[in-house]
């Protein structure tokens, strides 16, 4: 019986801890005792203290998932890799990278067959991006459901990613000059393919096998994975393995019956590749709770796809009007920025929108606005490419929550 009880106090210990971290006791006065020794190897964990984390949306199998970023969380702009958003259409691939390889073909001059260890021989290039998958927010079409930011807009990461360009490695294989299209393939349970623009693959995509200094996450798309810049995430295929250039799009699954807006008419939107301008809060933000009158940061992230964030401006009344954030550099292309904005909260009811303004002039629009032109189909309403303006509710206590208010 004591063995068992010791058992299940270890149990209990274990469970306590974060994920990631490993539980380590705790002086009195850290000046006055030692500290843990360095091992002679180690991959280093994060804090006993610190609890953000993943969480998955209960959809009926774990297969066919994903997980939201903790936004809510986040700190300046880049994502920890083990905190990226994950999107699986037939789970985690497990890939040897000594067995992988990517094939190029089609109208081609010569097809090619390459190796990790080829790609690696390319010289390589690291960018900040980042990216955000076409069904973020997909529950708040018609009203308000999910509770804190995470939950909301929590499908949309940066990392620093490293790899070849894509325009490299079609160079080597010859693209013919009457091509238009690539076809890109994962290696997954899915098979996952997108057709891409030829223009937008030797302009700017990465096939990509490191992030944020270290390779790929498994999740991620190790050894291999697609960056598509201010695309859509579904087309940054993960696991890559193949690319077929064509004179046309291929049609998938994944751009036809997936992945399209379905408008009022009957008609559907295609290829909306790129990810408009968007911003939101995330503190304060849903299910967090004010620690009384006075002075708080409302902080921020802002993002697009066409280009760079030049203005975002916050409002404290629901959009009767409208002040200017500060942006905290670096302000970069395609990337996550960081918002910030001083607000003297004096106890009444408060509601808190961001709106962003990218290079080209585009102008975040409000939920409604969308859903006039776009229209809402389905249970929930429309599905993806929701970049309407968020609306927080700080109540009179403090509390805030996730609310419409256009």
């Amino acid at each position: 019986m004591a063995a068992t009880s010791a058992v299940a106090s270890t149990n209990r210990q274990a469970a306590a801890v974060p994920l990631g971290a490993e539980e380590r006791p705790v002086p009195a006065d850290p000046s006055k005792a030692q500290g843990i020794p360095l091992a002679d190897r180690s991959y280093g964990s994060r804090s006993q203290f610190e609890t953000e984390v993943r969480t998955r949306y209960p959809t009926l199998t774990a297969q066919s998932s994903w997980t939201f970023t903790p936004l809510q969380d986040s700190i300046g702009i880049i994502t920890p890799s083990g905190l990226h958003f994950e999107r699986s259409h037939a789970g985690t691939a497990t890939i040897d990278p000594s067995r992988h390889s990517l094939f190029i073909h089609g109208m081609v001059s010569q097809a090619r067959k390459l190796a990790m260890s080829d790609i690696r021989r390319f010289p390589s290039v690291s960018r900040v991006l980042f990216i955000e998958c076409s069904g973020n927010g997909l529950t708040e079409w018609s009203k308000p459901t999910l509770k804190s930011v995470q939950g909301t807009h929590g499908l949309t990461s940066t990392s620093e990613w490293t790899g070849v360009p894509l325009s490299t490695l079609l160079r080597e294989a010859g693209v013919q000059g009457s091509a238009k299209w690539i076809l890109a393939e994962g290696a997954d349970g899915a098979a996952m393919t997108r057709s891409i623009p030829i223009d937008k693959a030797m302009k700017d995509c990465l096939v990509a096998y490191g992030q944020n200094g270290e390779a790929i996450r498994p999740e991620q798309g190790y050894p291999l994975r697609l960056i598509v810049p201010g695309f859509e995430g579904n087309t940054h295929i993960k696991w890559l393995r193949r690319l077929q250039v064509a004179d046309m799009p291929f049609m998938t699954r994944e751009e036809t019956s997936k992945y399209t807006d379905l408008l009022p008419d009957g008609k559907a939107r295609q290829f909306t590749f790129e990810m408009e301008a968007k911003s939101v809060i995330t503190s304060p933000s849903g299910e967090m709770v004010l620690g009384g009158k006075g002075f708080h940061e409302i902080s921020g992230l802002a993002w697009s796809g066409r280009g760079m964030i030049t203005r975002v401006e916050v409002s404290v009344d629901g959009g009767s009007s409208w002040k200017e954030a500060s942006l905290q550099s670096p302000v970069l292309p395609l990337s996550h920025v960081r918002f910030r904005f001083p607000w003297h909260w004096d106890g009444s009811e408060a509601i808190l929108q961001s709106r962003c303004t990218d290079d080209t002039g585009y102008v975040q629009p409000t939920i409604r606005q969308l859903a006039q032109v776009r229209g809402l189909n389905g249970p929930l309403g429309s599905i993806y490419h929701l970049n309407g303006i968020q609306s927080w509710k700080v109540a009179s206590d403090g509390s805030v929550s996730n609310v419409h208010h256009f």
